[in-house]
């Protein structure tokens, strides 16, 4: 990673304007649909109100959890109980639907059938978040269009795979949930700390009990086999720490220690009981990003490169779609 000025930026802020509609003209949902179709669209992607909405929902959540562990007291509203509701749930169809026996090692068949109910509840699981209160009652048309998102935000079930598109479409689902104001920006900080961790350790848990493959892994020389944003915010949560720095990353101890606390020595510690051998050798961009001097450093790289790693990436970004609530023509 380069060691150069903090990036300033630029990106504009989630689009909270009400989106049903002033009650004379009713917002019409959609179903999201896949537009990107050639690599020459990645940069219309790229000047979209959807990249612009989307990135500014992440620099925004960037910006709340500076300085904040997974431990710091924070508001949690309805609405983010009832999206942890809705992961609870998601987390005990996985102790109910064990691996099943079979000749390969990775991509167990069990998944497709906890996937399965997945397409079958989606729905109504969106309903539910969209509907605990009584002033969001006409929202619940929106869920066929959310759901989307929610659907694929843990996996594929035909390659058994997951990777930073899912996690992409997980995050695109709660700017949704920003846009519609079933979140408010006073809920930033708890869905960081309380709804993504807890989407982590059903994605986790996931990939351990599936045996689920990285999608699209660059190896070596990519930064994770499955995630991108807890690096992302974790970072900014370590900003100005006392004692913990990036040269840090490589310490499985204090991985093991701050795990809990911190988004990005949790990722740490999962790649540690994930690989084995070498650190600096089964994961050197993280190896390479630990001499970085400062965590402000090491925050501002991470935001160019999920920029250009993952969203500007065709293989990625084909699979995104777009509806009325995410949209790739202005």
């Amino acid at each position: 990673m380069e060691e150069e000025a903090e990036e300033v930026i630029d990106a504009e802020p989630v689009d909270e304007e009400r989106v049903q509609g002033d009650g004379e003209s009713q917002h019409v949902y959609v179903t999201p649909t896949k537009q990107i179709k050639t690599l020459a669209m990645v940069k219309k992607w790229e000047r979209s109100p959807a990249y612009r909405d989307y990135m500014g929902f992440v620099i925004s959540l960037n910006e709340t959890v500076k300085g904040r562990n997974n431990s710091d007291e924070c508001q949690i509203s309805s609405a983010v109980e009832r999206i942890v509701a809705v992961l609870d749930e998601l987390m005990s169809w996985i102790e109910a639907l064990p691996p099943v026996d079979q000749p390969t090692r990775f991509g167990n068949k069990a998944f497709r059938d906890w996937y399965k109910l997945l397409e079958e509840n989606c729905v109504r699981m969106c309903v539910s978040i969209l509907t605990g209160e009584e002033e969001l009652d006409q929202l619940t048309e929106a869920a066929s269009e959310i759901s989307r998102y929610f659907l694929e935000g843990f996996g594929n079930s035909t390659r058994i795979d997951y990777g930073t598109g899912h996690e992409m479409s997980f995050a695109a689902f709660l700017c949704c949930l920003c846009k519609l104001r079933v979140l408010k920006p006073t809920d930033y900080t708890a869905v960081v700390q309380k709804v993504f961790t807890r989407y982590l350790e059903v994605t986790r848990c996931l990939q351990q009990t599936y045996r689920m493959e990285p999608a699209g892994s660059q190896g070596v020389w990519g930064l994770d086999d499955f995630q991108f944003l807890p690096f992302l915010w974790g970072s900014a949560q370590l900003l100005d720490h006392q004692y913990l720095s990036p040269r840090d990353i490589p310490d499985a101890d204090k991985a093991l220690v701050n795990r809990s606390n911190y988004l990005l020595f949790g990722c740490i510690h999962f790649i540690n009981q994930m690989k084995t051998g070498v650190f600096a050798e089964h994961s050197n961009q993280l190896w390479g990003i630990s001499a970085v001097p400062y965590w402000s450093k090491v925050n501002s790289g991470l935001i160019k490169m999920y920029k250009a790693e993952v969203l500007a990436k065709f293989p990625i970004v084909q699979h995104f779609p777009f509806g009325s609530l995410l949209v790739l023509d202005s």
